[in-house]
């Protein structure tokens, strides 16, 4: 599957090596193509079709994969930017506006995978002689 929405966050799941990442980052994709269908067809949408769900969930993935410590203290800046990315989502779904959801994905994408991908990082980084790190 080509990942249209979230391919950043696809690619840095892939090379993070988190398959809980990747398997919700997929299911996004596929909750989100399923939403932009409807809000392309002007159809009214019921819900989110549970992408609001399915967002929760690959917060919740990527939460774990980073670790608790590294998203509740060196990450909090990754941390808050994906809620409110996740926000500004959920209101253009809400709004029924298809430029607005693109647009949102667009930050949503880039917070998400920047947060693996600076997660990573901080894993691999050797610890400055004398830091507590």
């Amino acid at each position: 599957m080509t990942a249209i929405f979230l391919p950043m966050t696809v690619d840095a799941a892939r090379r993070a090596d988190a398959p809980d990442v990747l398997r919700n980052a997929l299911l996004t994709e596929r909750a989100a193509t399923e939403c932009w269908t409807v809000l392309l067809a002007g159809c009214e949408l019921v819900g989110n079709l549970g992408l609001d769900a399915q967002l929760r969930k690959l917060s919740e993935a990527t939460a774990e994969h980073v670790g608790t410590r590294w998203w509740f203290a060196d990450g909090t800046l990754h941390r808050k930017r994906v809620a409110r990315a996740q926000e500004n989502l959920v209101a253009a779904i809400a709004e029924g506006d298809g430029q607005e959801f693109a647009l949102a994905f667009v930050g949503y994408d880039n917070a998400m995978a920047g947060a693996v991908v600076c997660a990573g990082i901080g894993k691999h980084r050797r610890p400055v002689e004398g830091s507590t790190a």
